[in-house]
């Protein structure tokens, strides 16, 4: 049986410069009141913050879009030279930026490290893309020059999720400053701190001009001002689809752009000459790691009937080997989930499946927000299981015939984020790969990549066809105009 420590270090013991405020032209009261940040694995308070409301993002993009302006003139070296500065005081900062993300999402501390090296990573990659080419000269007659360049969209609307704070946060409003917009961010209000108030912070030190970044702790009255505000050209949401359909509903009767990064129901497809070592490790990572809470994780097990067995036995043996704990003060391999909502969420999707004839092999909840390494057997498509993103660490298996039936089941469902497939044969696992619905999938790893040079998103009710990352940037965070130059009016015949 579990059972969480209270933690060694109190965070309100010291007094941080976003305690009971947002970052809004500096530090400020925000008038919506406060939210009390609490740690998912003992339930301390880490951190009270301001609230906002209404009013504040109503201010927020008013000063965004006068400050826009401003930093789109800045010469290009400058605008670069403050991201190289903010991704030195990261480095200097790691450990205490790592402690925030362990203490706030219930974290190991390599989960952590990934996101500060991953935004270091994008701050240099924003940084980069100030020299480079901005647009393209198009065919012209008589002397004329024309022009076809990218341009900002002038306010652009994050709101981000509470999984991976630091490196989501820092994968959206990076290159939206990168690429001349200005920034109002809406960080889930339970964690705020690793989901922008850091990196408000940061960028306070290095230099970032006045208003073009705000830094709006709220809920759901903040993130609905957001999309409607009429400062705001574009909103970039990553989270649930259930309230990604929301936003691109209300960003639609507004006319703005939407990129939407939403949930998944993730196949890894183990074929039947697959490596089983290998299979095992790659398929407790892809549902294990951060204890499930990842859109790309591994919602189902597609496993050939020959290696089945086989495989749920040992998966289940891992799963009871893998310690359980809090990962701010011990060395575990899985944390908290991130609430006792989502706890209750788990434990429903998991309890309806053995009731509908999953056979439970490991797992369960234990103490407080603990959710032990789980596996299912015997999971079929009518099963919440198999149906439902869990985001908890649970391991659902089913079993195919053939390719053909494993195809079907990777498809038979509305998301289509990351697929894997395990085989030893590239060319039969290519012919899979053609024909599933993703928009990430590899071959011969598991579905849990990230990475800033990529374009990452998915098809279905996992996004609208936007994506965030490398070339992708450009199409979503600026907008092409035409520009025509003549050396005088020409005389029109009317």
């Amino acid at each position: 049986m579990l059972e969480t420590k209270g933690s060694a270090v109190n965070a309100t013991s010291e007094v941080h410069p976003w305690h009971c405020k947002g970052w809004s032209g500096g530090w400020t009261t925000l008038s919506g009141g406060t939210i009390q940040v609490e740690e998912p694995a003992t339930g301390d308070l880490l951190a009270e913050v301001g609230r906002a409301s209404t009013q504040d993002v109503r201010r927020a993009a008013r000063a965004a879009r006068a400050a826009q302006h401003g930093w789109i003139a800045l010469p290009y070296q400058e605008r670069g030279a403050s991201f190289r500065r903010a991704a030195t005081l990261v480095e200097s900062r790691a450990a205490l930026i790592r402690d925030w993300i362990v203490r706030e999402t219930g974290a190991v501390k390599l989960k952590a490290q990934f996101e500060i090296t991953s935004v270091v990573h994008l701050l240099h990659e924003a940084a980069a893309v100030q020299t480079q080419p901005r647009g393209l000269v198009l065919p012209a007659d008589g002397g004329s020059l024309s022009l076809a360049r990218r341009v900002p969209h002038g306010v652009v609307g994050v709101i981000t999720p509470f999984n991976f704070p630091f490196i989501l946060t820092g994968r959206a409003i990076l290159p939206a400053l990168a690429m001349g917009n200005a920034v109002v961010l809406k960080p889930d209000p339970r964690t705020p701190v690793s989901g922008g108030l850091l990196l408000a912070s940061i960028f306070a030190e290095a230099g970032l001009p006045e208003d073009l970044l705000h830094v709006l702790p709220g809920d759901v009255e903040a993130g609905e001002a957001l999309v409607a505000d009429p400062d705001i050209a574009m909103i970039s949401f990553t989270g649930s689809t259930a309230v990604g359909r929301k936003i691109g509903s209300l960003a639609g009767g507004h006319l703005k752009k939407v990129a939407l990064e939403l949930g998944g129901k993730n196949a890894l497809i183990i074929l039947d000459d697959a490596d089983l070592d290998r299979a095992v490790s790659n398929g407790a990572w892809a549902s294990w790691l951060h204890q499930g809470q990842i859109c790309m994780s591994a919602g189902r097990h597609l496993v050939h009937k020959s290696l089945a067995e086989a495989y749920a036995e040992r998966m289940a043996e891992k799963a009871r080997a893998l310690p359980v704990g809090n990962p701010f003060t011990e060395e575990v391999a899985l944390g908290p989930l991130i609430n006792r909502v989502q706890l209750e969420r788990v434990r429903r999707i998991v309890d309806d499946s053995i009731a509908a004839g999953a056979r439970l092999l490991a797992g369960g909840p234990g103490q407080g927000n603990f959710f032990n390494p789980t596996v299912l057997d015997r999971v079929t498509p009518e099963m919440p299981a198999f149906r439902e993103e869990i985001f908890g660490p649970v391991v659902s298996i089913t079993a195919f015939e053939d390719d053909e039936q494993a195809v079907r089941l990777a498809n038979d469902t509305e998301y289509g984020l990351s697929a894997g497939i395990l085989s030893p044969s590239i060319e039969r696992a290519k012919r899979i790969a053609d024909q599933l619905n993703v928009g990430l999938l590899h071959i011969n790893d598991q579905t849990v990549h990230d990475d800033g040079t990529m374009p990452m998103g998915g098809f279905g009710a996992s996004g609208n066809g936007s994506r965030h990352g490398g070339p992708a940037n450009w199409d979503e965070f600026t907008q092409w105009q035409w520009m025509t130059i003549k050396e005088k009016p020409p005389l029109y015949p009317l």
